[in-house]
């Protein structure tokens, strides 16, 4: 009996647990389908997920289902938008649910949500993106109070974690962002009543109209709720809530009606001891209030009543009140006193454009000085009207002695301010600023700033600006930071503009400085060279662009500008910002020793920054300018090696790095430059040096360059230079044409035509022998082709066409002279006695060429350094070719002779 017990017994589990195993492989696509099916047959959104989990085991006796990777997206008017998503969504529920029928609802004890996301939109239309309930139909209503409903909600449990919840209202220009949300609820909301016992932490950060209220500000929440169900009546009975550390209690209920919601809750400091007030600054900055030593009250009570519908909103007012005061930080040696605050903010109708906001009293004093702020606000979400004053003087000095400043700020100075102002929003939007006023004024002395975002501390000797209704005058702004100095005047034009519509700051200002070192406003980036830090991603550096929202005209002045090691001086001219392009118009400026103009402008609106220039420079130093600038380099390396003066003109575009350096490859233009006086360190100059020792005739402390004129163009990084002519110890004329790269390949050839003085004794004196006018000034060509870097150049030169011109023209020269002699004996002389002749003058001319072309070979041989010597062979023929075509020449002419004699015989 007791085995077949045991039998009976183990045949059961097993059929348990196979139905654990099995079961839900079955009844997961039945859950899945049907909460698919429910939601997107009833809401304008299409719900989805990726995976859908059962589970008989996880949540024993309950069944556990998972749904993962869930996304609400909406359709039209906010379509593709995901309006929740979250990582995970588990139900759980009695396993008896699982098999109810079709037509009979699921009820569902525990909702478990996590890595959610919920983003709220609200349009400028007034459409919001969470309202995706389709209209009912004739007899909806009835049907979901009947048996149809899939799910029915019988919660014990809930809970949110580590999600996150957007709301964007552009209607109203209100932004909220609550991170980090975790929030769980246990009660039984099966009974007709019964007690909700909640907590809620996150970080809440608030902006309205591009103003930031809150920060992620921590706030925690513990309610205990009494639940009426029957009555949708929902009770505070023990409730506590943390505002980053202020502490807050409140009571009340809410009544939700059919039409509308009747709310009356509220809310008190426990305790008014004035650090309150320091917990509602941002921990950040409040910096250990635990240890402050504090005098006075600071309490917060408030009060939200009234009927909530679709016109209105709660009624309430909030009152903040603080009186004489006072806290002081242990480590530091002042204290902040006469502490007052007394402000109101209130709505007494429920209609939102009727809040205001009445700040009474705002004053503090720190030694002596004191400070004092009063203000009224109307129709805070209306067209706001806002009217207040501000007046005091505060030793800055003194606020990081009563107040945890960062210690790298070094603040010191006077601040003295007298502002009244008053304007409306409609006003401002519709850019009627004439309807504001604003009067007052408002200086600082002996400020001083320090930050890691400066090279240099700032030091402002006096700051005064005047307020008017439509500008704000800055009547002095005197200063220094590094070895700079600064002072400056002019008026800003439409400061609320820029505040309020997003325009730009439009304004004229006066610049004089008597030394301007553009370097102490430039940043030094810190480089990572440590090894260890390889799979550390790179720090990207900021593309520095100019403010698009800056549209002045800066008149400058300076006696000395420095940038890295170049130096201007007497620079003045007008810069224009507008459309983030900086404009400069007729600077000019003393530099090495000449005058420089220029014109040009910087652009970064575009992907990549651009800039584009005319520069005129007069009688300039050639080493320091081409010593000191990186362009010059690149233009025109061989210059390194000149001293003396130039005058330029260069107009140049390209590209600009992220740092607002020059990328040169992206450099084109063109340059036209003038030498005036010149002397050449062939040192400095490989080139120079290589070409002087291939040929042994030039001397480069004869290289005139006088007065030389040539013209570069520039671009994709090559720089092609138009022929221009030199001269070599007065008499050797070069002409030059080619082109380098910006990594300083070159490519030049040269011709120079080399008079016959340099070609040796052997040569001039067969010239003298020769004895012919055409023969003075007599020039051979060689040519030169010059390639290589410029640090190590490689110069070719050709001699071999030069030797076939001169021995060729020295032969005809001397063939000519032979034939003239011939005509002479051929008029006196007939018959045989011509072909005597005829035998006897090509002997001679045979041996005039040979002995001519020798003589030009011998001379030319020791022109070049380890050159080989002419080929003779060619330069043989090519002369006997010439001669054959003289002697053919000859004997017509010579025929011709003949037959006059004979015919003037026979007469």
């Amino acid at each position: 009996m007791k085995k077949k017990l045991l039998k009976i017994v183990g045949i059961f589990l097993l059929v348990i647990i196979g139905l654990a195993i099995a079961l839900p492989f079955f009844l997961e696509g039945k859950i899945a389908t049907i909460i698919k099916n429910k939601v997107n047959q009833n809401m304008n959104a299409t719900l989805d997920f990726e995976e859908a989990n059962l589970s008989l085991i996880k949540s024993f006796p309950n069944a556990h289902v998972n749904l993962k990777g869930i996304s609400l997206v909406n359709k039209a008017p906010f379509e593709g938008d995901t309006l929740f998503a979250s990582e995970s969504l588990a139900l759980n529920m009695s396993i008896k649910e699982l098999f109810k029928g079709a037509g009979e609802p699921i009820g569902i004890k525990s909702i478990l949500i996590d890595g959610a996301r919920l983003h709220i939109k609200v349009d400028k239309e007034g459409n919001a993106n969470y309202d995706v309930a389709l209209p009912e139909e004739p007899g909806t209503a009835e049907e979901e109070s009947g048996a149809n409903n899939e799910f029915s909600f019988d919660l014990q449990e809930y809970a949110i974690s580590n999600s996150d919840i957007i709301y964007d209202d552009f209607a109203t220009g209100m932004h909220m962002v609550i991170n980090e949300m975790n929030h769980k609820g246990t009660g039984d909301f099966s009974l007709a009543k019964s007690e909700l016992d909640t907590h809620t932490d996150a970080l809440v950060s608030f902006e309205m109209d591009s103003t930031k209220y809150l920060n992620k500000n921590k706030v925690a929440l513990d309610a205990l709720l009494a639940m009426d169900l029957e009555n949708s009546r929902y009770t505070f009975l023990d409730n506590k809530a943390l505002v980053n550390q202020l502490p807050l209690v409140f009571d009340g209920f809410v009544q939700v009606n059919e039409a509308n919601q009747e709310i009356d809750i509220s809310f008190k400091t426990p305790s008014s001891d004035f650090k309150n007030f320091l917990a509602v600054i941002p921990e950040a900055y409040s910096k250990n209030i635990e240890n402050v030593k504090t005098t006075g009250t600071f309490e917060v009570s408030g009060r939200f009543y009234g009927i909530v519908d679709d016109t209105h909103i709660p009624k309430f007012n909030i009152d903040l009140k603080s009186d004489n005061a006072s806290f002081k930080y242990p480590d530091l040696p002042k204290a902040v006193t006469n502490v007052f605050i007394d402000t109101k903010i209130n709505n007494e109708t429920g209609i939102t454009e009727d809040t205001y906001v009445n700040l009474d009293r705002l004053s503090f004093k720190i030694d002596q000085d004191v400070f004092n702020v009063n203000a009224k606000i109307r129709d805070l979400l209306g067209n706001t009207r806002v009217n207040a004053h501000m007046d005091g003087k505060m030793n800055l000095a003194n606020l990081s002695k009563a107040y945890p400043l960062p210690v790298d700020y070094g603040l010191s100075g006077m601040l003295n301010a007298d502002v009244t102002t008053a304007f409306d929003m409609a006003s401002l939007e519709q850019k009627k600023y004439a309807n504001t006023k604003t009067n007052g004024t408002a200086s600082l002395t002996g400020f001083n700033y320090a930050s890691p975002e400066l090279k240099n501390p700032v030091n402002i000797e006096r700051a005064e600006m005047t307020f008017n209704p439509t500008t704000v005058t800055l009547n002095s702004f005197k200063g220094k930071t590094g070895s700079t100095d600064f002072n400056a005047t002019g008026a800003i034009n439409n400061l609320l503009g820029y505040l309020f519509n997003d325009e730009n700051i439009e304004g004229n200002f006066k610049l004089s400085s008597n030394n301007f070192a553009v370097n102490d406003f430039m940043v030094e980036e810190a480089v990572t060279t440590d090894d260890s830090a390889k799979d550390i991603p790179a720090e990207t550096t900021e593309r520095v662009k100019i403010p698009s929202f800056l549209d002045c005209t800066i008149d400058a002045t300076a006696a000395n500008v420095l940038y890295d090691d170049i130096k201007l001086k007497d620079v003045s001219g007008r810069l224009l910002i507008k459309d983030e392009t900086a404009t400069l118009q007729n600077l000019t400026s003393s530099l090495f020793d000449g005058k420089v103009g220029l014109n040009g402008n910087v652009s970064t609106k575009g992907a990549i920054s651009t800039f584009e220039m005319a520069l005129d420079m007069n009688q300039i130093q050639i080493g320091e300018s081409f010593k000191m600038l990186d362009m010059f380099k690149v233009l025109a390396p061989v210059a390194n090696a000149l001293q003396g003066t130039l005058n330029t003109d260069i107009k140049l575009s390209g590209n600009l790095k992220d740092d607002m350096t020059l990328n040169l490859a992206t450099l084109s233009g063109d340059m036209l430059a003038q030498l005036l006086s010149t002397d050449i360190n062939a040192e400095r100059a490989p080139l120079l040096t290589a070409l002087s020792n291939k040929l042994s005739f030039i001397n480069l402390d004869k290289l005139d360059l006088k007065g030389l004129k040539t013209k570069l163009s520039f671009e994709n990084g090559t720089v092609s230079v138009t022929p221009f002519d030199i001269k070599i110890n007065d008499e050797i004329a070069v002409n030059v044409v080619g082109s380098h790269s910006f990594d300083k390949q070159l490519a030049y050839n040269a011709t120079l035509n080399v008079p016959a003085k340099y070609l040796g004794s052997d040569v001039n004196n067969l010239i003298a022998k020769i004895d012919d006018k055409s023969l003075e000034g007599l020039t051979i060509p060689v040519k030169a082709t010059i390639g290589g870097n410029y640090t190590s150049p490689s110069v070719n030169t050709d001699l071999t066409s030069g030797v076939k011109q001169l021995t060729a023209q020295l032969v005809e020269i001397q063939k000519q002279k032979l034939l003239n002699q011939g005509k002479d004996k051929a008029k006196n002389l007939l018959g045989d006695l011509l072909n005597k002749n005829q035998t006897a003058d090509s002997a001679q001319v045979d041996t005039t060429k040979a002995s001519t072309g020798n003589a030009v070979k011998d001379a030319l041989g020791g022109l070049l350094n380890n050159k080989k010597k002419t080929d003779t062979t060619t330069v043989k023929k090519d002369t006997i070719v010439k001669e054959d075509k003289v002697k053919d020449a000859a004997k017509s002419i010579l025929g011709g002779l003949l037959g006059k004699k004979k015919k003037d015989s026979t007469n």
